[in-house]
């Protein structure tokens, strides 16, 4: 099946056999943007977050038949050349230490800066997880958004 997606302002067309296929695989398999990545498949860890029309969605578990008409954005889309907010907080107060739950957890934070949130809500809001525990400097630099 042939699917019209928008994704990061770019019409996409892909061909997958199953319309239930993860958008996650989607993304990174056929269209080449692997910022996203995979963590646990379940819904859990956020790695895979992206926003579906300024929404954030884990991709691990969202078909891409779904996200036909609306507005896909990962991680490569969110600026071209890093000046979102959320990401300059994040160079300044050095947030990643492996990086792996970065993108996501980006995601996840410009998501809740769209629907109008602000510092310490953020941080509240946003359920990622973070295996290496960058969390006191995660709340450091949703503190400034």
């Amino acid at each position: 099946m042939t699917l019209n997606l928008n994704v990061n302002g770019q019409a996409r067309t892909v061909t997958v056999s199953d319309g239930g296929m993860p958008l996650l695989w989607v993304l990174r398999d056929l269209l080449g943007l692997t910022g996203t990545k995979y963590g646990c498949g379940i819904e859990v860890c956020g790695a895979c977050t992206v926003l579906v029309d300024g929404q954030p969605e884990k991709s691990c578990d969202f078909d891409v038949s779904s996200a036909v008409g609306r507005k896909i954005v990962t991680i490569e889309g969110l600026s071209p050349d890093a000046s979102h907010p959320a990401q300059q907080a994040w160079i300044a107060n050095q947030v990643p230490q492996c990086g792996f739950c970065q993108s996501g957890m980006l995601m996840a934070v410009a998501g809740a800066m769209k629907a109008g949130h602000h510092g310490t809500q953020i941080a509240n809001e946003v359920q990622n997880l973070c295996v290496c525990g960058t969390y006191p400097r995660i709340k450091a630099a949703c503190s400034k958004l």
